[in-house]
């Protein structure tokens, strides 16, 4: 992949209501879901996503967004289990789809998947993700969303190549062809890493991490590997992207066995009875890294490690410089 493994603000000239449906989480918190299709008129490219709303959101009590980005061949449908989870605790939820690198990789003629993969880790495409994601913010600005949201309070998160996505819009920057590229939006004030992996073209990871400054949470495992057609990934460069990220408060959570796939909704992959223990805690952990972010909550995170110290194989915590 290119800009990701090997890897401006626009007006819409069209935005689409497709759905809207009322859900309850299990604690019995509602929200909405809310599904939007935008087109960017420069790029002439459409961005769908999906928004997780809490209803207690009003013009009094805006609250706090995570704008969340897929890995190759995912959608705004995936990682319901996140978006969910954090709009029944107050924290709304922008899941975006990125047409170039979404599940629309999966059809086709079978021998024509490679390529496709391939097409889809291109520069280009990673350079686009990064811009529908700020894209998607100008859009729930300009919306008659906006009263209900608290822009000042927004977080990206990412799982793998949606990982390298959050990486660009938090900062880090890469070089090509003599110049240095550079997608950082100041709206994001924190990250959240799901299974990064490493950038394409360069081996010292921290010329292009070091400018990742915010407040970054980064989640993997020591099954953690990807393996696609023509790529691979271990664990250890999940570990490698947590060392080179510069943010002054950062956090590692690894834990014990488990697979690349486990932090999607895929019910199963890691281990039948981890799977879902690793998404409880995955909740739990990223809700307490917002609260210490936006609420100067700590308790949370400190008492996280103990809580699942059962299939926790490292944590860590870095303060300062």
């Amino acid at each position: 992949m290119n800009l990701s493994p090997k890897l401006t603000r626009r007006a819409a000239t069209f935005v689409l209501l497709a759905s809207a449906a009322l859900a309850r989480a299990a604690d019995g918190r509602a929200y909405d879901t809310l599904d939007f299709e935008w087109t960017d008129p420069v790029r002439q490219r459409v961005v769908p996503v999906r928004l997780y709303l809490p209803q207690s959101a009003d013009a009094q009590r805006p609250v706090p967004l995570v704008v969340f980005s897929h890995g190759i061949g995912g959608s705004r449908q995936g990682y319901r289990y996140l978006g969910s989870h954090w709009a029944s605790q107050g924290y709304a939820s922008l899941h975006l789809q990125h047409v170039g690198s979404d599940r629309n990789l999966w059809f086709g003629n079978v021998f024509g998947l490679i390529g496709r993969l391939q097409g889809a880790a291109q520069d280009s495409e990673a350079i686009d993700r990064v811009k529908d994601l700020s894209f998607a913010l100008d859009q729930l600005g300009a919306g008659h969303l906006a009263p209900r949201l608290d822009l000042s309070r927004i977080v990206a998160a990412g799982h793998s190549y949606g990982a390298n996505t959050t990486l660009l819009a938090a900062g880090a920057r890469v070089e090509r062809q003599g110049r240095t590229l550079d997608f950082r939006d100041p709206r994001i004030k924190a990250a959240i890493i799901i299974s990064a992996p490493p950038f394409y073209g360069d081996k010292v990871p921290q010329r292009i991490l070091a400018s990742v400054t915010i407040p970054t949470l980064h989640i993997t495992a020591t099954d953690d590997v990807i393996r696609i057609p023509g790529y691979y990934s271990g664990a250890d460069d999940r570990l490698a992207v947590f060392d080179a990220t510069g943010s002054a408060r950062k956090v590692l959570a690894m834990f014990e066995g488990g697979s690349h796939s486990m932090f999607t909704d895929r019910a199963g992959t890691g281990g039948a009875t981890l799977n879902p223990q690793v998404k409880a805690a995955t909740q739990e952990l990223s809700l307490a890294f917002l609260r210490q972010v936006f609420e100067g909550d700590a308790q949370g995170l400190q008492q996280w490690p103990e809580r699942f110290r059962g299939i926790v194989a490292r944590f860590a915590e870095h303060h300062g410089r």
